[in-house]
């Protein structure tokens, strides 16, 4: 299939209030970065477009939270069939507006569906679990427990994965009642417009999802700072997130915050050679490298490294990169012109320091238009090099050796980061102890870095604050409440 999904001709609205599709202001102009040509111009919003939606969301509030659970699920179950029933189209959407080659988009698609499905059944829990008895050491009081919606939720999503990253935010929040402002990503905001799409034939109740496109500084920071927004659900940079945290804390708002990662892939003495590569490439090269939880570090034991290179640039040289739309093709362009132009400067910065450049780097040949980067792989990474200390979110790999496991561990822990880890070992109570040791939200062991919504995301240090999925990813949107009686 080519890359045939036509440009469209007239302006998309890029704002949806209270039911209502609106005529936005400035356009943003949205590249396909395969292509380098426009794709589409989407209208944006501003502070006032922001107030306008936090209104809608506050007055639809009241209506929803006290709807059941099993109400608030039967929603989150139509709009998981709304994208299974438009899931090709989404996929193209996902494939022309990011640059991720069709079969990564179809995964994400699915991930979308899987997590509005997971979080139905979580809503429809809530019911029975609702006031529950609390023990208390004494007779004469009685104490029963209640979790509420915390408000209005303002989730503002970055451009990787798009509709993912987003499904991670919403289905829980809705979930638990509380009532939406969505601000997705300038740079990918078709896929999300298409998902708005689906959320209004669902049925969902008017006002309790809203969405406002626009840049950070419009639409992000008013979002963040707005009075009657509860709490604010941010995943992107940490440059930002630092922003994100402090516009919330003028209103004394919650934040949850999904920020940067640089994680270790371990290879033990006991590896096996040919997993242990695959892991490491899909770990630093899926959606070309532009994942908060990249494995963009490897550590090598030793005896290993060498043969460890030899096959891991064999592997990466064989990636084939082009047009996501083309059978075969494993790797994607980067986003956008800017965020080719910053992986670029940074692979400059790496040989600048000295780290010895294995395979890559440079623009593949045959592909003089479009935001392609080679797959990338450096060896012999000084530890204060940029590549290794640094997100880069591109297709780069770093390797260096290790002598004993304690050093192995020390230097993955050796990161103001902590999302997430892998180790390979063929010895299970190894890769477990070592596993143990590693400061890391998630911690894959022999295995690709499959997510379920069953378990949580987020991670230690700079990483995040809060956690996403899971029944924690509900509990982000509850507040805690006690009722204590005199009896």
């Amino acid at each position: 299939m080519q890359n045939t999904l036509p440009t469209f001709n007239d302006p998309l609205t890029g704002v949806y209030i209270n039911g209502q599709w609106l005529a936005g202001g400035e356009c943003l102009s949205v590249v396909n970065p395969t292509t380098e040509m426009l794709l589409a111009s989407v209208g944006s919003g501003d502070a006032g477009t922001v107030d306008q939606a936090v209104r809608a969301a506050g007055e639809a509030f009241p209506a929803w939270a006290a709807r059941s659970g099993a109400e608030r699920a039967a929603c989150l179950r139509r709009i998981a069939e709304g994208v299974r029933a438009r899931r090709e189209r989404l996929i193209q959407l996902q494939s022309c507006n990011n640059g991720k080659p069709l079969a990564e988009a179809g995964l994400d698609v699915d991930d979308v569906i899987a997590t509005f499905e997971y979080y139905a059944g979580l809503a429809e829990a809530l019911d029975a679990a609702q006031d529950r008895p609390v023990e208390l050491p004494s007779e004469d009081f009685a104490a029963r427990l209640r979790r509420e919606p915390c408000g209005v939720v303002g989730l503002i999503v970055p451009w990787n994965f798009p509709m993912v990253t987003t499904a991670w935010k919403l289905a829980p929040a809705l979930a638990a009642g509380c009532s939406v402002v969505l601000k997705p990503s300038e740079v990918t905001p078709l896929p999300e417009l298409e998902l708005a799409s689906i959320i209004h034939d669902s049925g969902l109740p008017t006002g309790v999802f809203n969405l406002v496109c626009g840049t950070g500084l419009a639409v992000g920071a008013p979002l963040a700072s707005h009075p009657r927004v509860a709490k604010v659900s941010f995943t992107g940079s940490n440059a930002v997130g630092v922003q994100v945290m402090q516009r919330a804390a003028e209103t004394v708002k919650g934040v949850s915050l999904e920020l940067g990662g640089k994680s270790s892939l371990l290879v033990l003495a006991d590896a096996d050679l040919e997993l242990a590569v695959e892991l490491a490439c899909g770990g630093a090269f899926f959606n070309a490298g532009q994942m908060c939880s990249a494995t963009s570090r490897v550590l090598v034991a030793e005896p290993l490294v060498a043969d460890f290179l030899a096959r891991v640039k064999a592997r990466a040289e064989a990636i084939r990169v082009g047009d996501p739309f083309v059978e075969g093709v494993e790797m994607g362009a980067l986003v956008n012109l800017a965020q080719y132009q910053r992986v670029c400067r940074h692979i400059e910065r790496g040989l600048e320091a000295g780290a010895r450049l294995v395979c890559g780097g440079e623009r593949p040949e045959g592909l003089e238009q479009g935001y392609f980067l080679q797959p990338t792989v450096f060896a012999d990474v000084p530890r204060d090099c940029n590549l290794w200390n640094e997100e880069i979110f591109g297709p780069v790999l770093c390797v260096r050796s290790f002598a004993s496991e304690a050093e192995a561990i020390e230097l993955a822990n050796d990161s103001e980061f902590g999302l997430v880890a892998s180790v390979v070992s063929t010895d299970a109570a190894t890769a477990e102890r070592v596993a143990n040791a590693l400061q890391a939200g998630m911690v894959w062991i022999n295995s690709p870095q499959v997510i379920f919504p069953q378990t949580s995301w987020g991670g230690y240090k700079q990483s995040s604050i809060g956690r996403e999925l899971g029944p924690w990813g509900l509990s982000a949107f509850q507040e805690i409440k006690h009722v204590v009686r005199a009896v």
